[in-house]
């Protein structure tokens, strides 16, 4: 038997967000429940026995003494002196998706990890200016920020980065958001506007009342307006229109 790099009690949780009050895992190989590990080279047996010396039924003798295996209110506890059954439930195909092993060290540096990443969003999250603040809020969260005071709009993008720390680290990076920015402007103040059902942008400054682009079925007006504003012909559009925004 493959020996367990640390000898020590291990500790096991079911996966789900509700366990049960009992729960008897597959400790057997059968026609209608397989119960198999690839060990390289072959699909082999496994089988739970507590007076055996491994996991594999092939290598098993003929006096096996079957035991259930039993998560009590979603936890199974195994000692040290059970290396089998610990060696057993780390080679079960169920292993990572009906269970896994409680790994406090690995848990713990996952929620550091979670608990930085909550910081630095925080952090960046006070420290934005203005106009990056107003393009979250329009870009991102949809906000309406023509009704919204400063402080409105700083509490929201805030709790933005709270609750999704991740996200919001992400968006900061994007650089399709300062476009999309622009775009939205351009739609909201009515210098660019939809025709057609929303199928179609027109220009709507004076002189200049054509058509701009057409958007493709099912793709979003502004993602699509500001994916144009970076092709070589959507850059000359852009200055002009930024230029618009200005007056």
């Amino acid at each position: 038997m493959k020996k367990q790099a640390v000898l020590k009690d291990r500790t096991y949780r079911l996966l789900g967000v509700t366990a049960p009050l009992s729960y008897s895992l597959n400790t057997r190989n059968s026609r209608r429940k397989p119960l198999l590990h690839f060990d390289g080279q072959s699909n082999r047996a496994l089988r739970y026995a507590s007076n055996q010396q491994t996991p594999f039924e092939d290598n098993q003798d003929g006096n096996a003494i079957l035991e259930p295996v039993v998560f009590e209110r979603g936890m199974l506890n195994v000692s040290r002196t059970n290396p089998v059954l610990q060696e057993f439930l780390s080679l079960h195909p169920g292993n990572g998706t009906i269970f896994v092993e409680v790994d406090g060290e690995k848990d713990a540096n996952v929620q550091v990890e979670d608990l930085d990443y909550q910081l630095e969003a925080q952090i960046q999250a006070r420290d934005l200016g203005i106009e990056m603040l107003e393009t979250i809020g329009r870009v991102v969260l949809s906000l309406n920020i023509d009704k919204m005071s400063t402080a409105e709009l700083k509490r929201d993008v805030r709790l933005y980065a709270k609750n999704d720390p991740q996200d919001f680290l992400d968006t900061l990076n994007d650089p399709m958001l300062k476009m999309q920015n622009l775009a939205s402007k351009l739609v909201d103040q009515k210098i660019l506007i939809l025709k057609n059902s929303g199928k179609d942008i027109y220009f709507n400054i004076k002189g200049n009342k054509t058509k701009l682009i057409s958007i493709p079925f099912g793709q979003n007006a502004i993602y699509t307006l500001a994916t144009f504003f970076q092709t070589d012909d959507g850059i000359e559009v852009m200055t002009m229109l930024e230029n618009k925004l200005e007056d």
